[in-house]
């Protein structure tokens, strides 16, 4: 099975095998295995951006150093993501209940979707 991640790199579709996270303290680029999740400050690669990955001046790249490959899903990870997708399509769901009335619009504002349209001054 494919992995669902994809390289962040821009324009590029393949599948993430490293995960390329900043030291910025020590001014060091670590590329390595594809990190079980997604975080937000570090970046999904493909096997070619990994390996082509070069740091700006005075910064150490530190890579990986076994061979990258697409991580086998867990099955832990394929529950939650069957879940998730089950959940999502479910039609019966109740609809989150509120304790207050919804909003009227008043006079001479016109309400669309959750956009309002104020009367302009004259």
């Amino acid at each position: 099975m494919r992995s669902v991640r994809k390289c962040s790199r821009t324009g590029c579709l393949e599948p993430a095998v490293a995960t390329l996270t900043y030291a910025y303290s020590d001014s060091t680029a670590v590329v390595g295995p594809l990190a079980t999740a997604s975080e937000p400050h570090s970046y999904d690669l493909c096997e070619a951006h990994a390996l082509r990955l070069t740091a700006p001046k005075g910064w150490e790249v530190v890579r990986h150093e076994g061979e990258f490959a697409v991580p086998e899903p867990s099955s832990d990870e394929l529950t939650a993501l069957a879940e998730a997708v089950r959940e999502a399509g479910r039609y019966d769901r109740p609809a989150p209940q509120s304790s207050e009335p919804p909003e009227q619009p008043r006079r001479g504002q016109g309400r669309r979707g959750h956009l309002r349209v104020l009367p302009g001054r004259a």
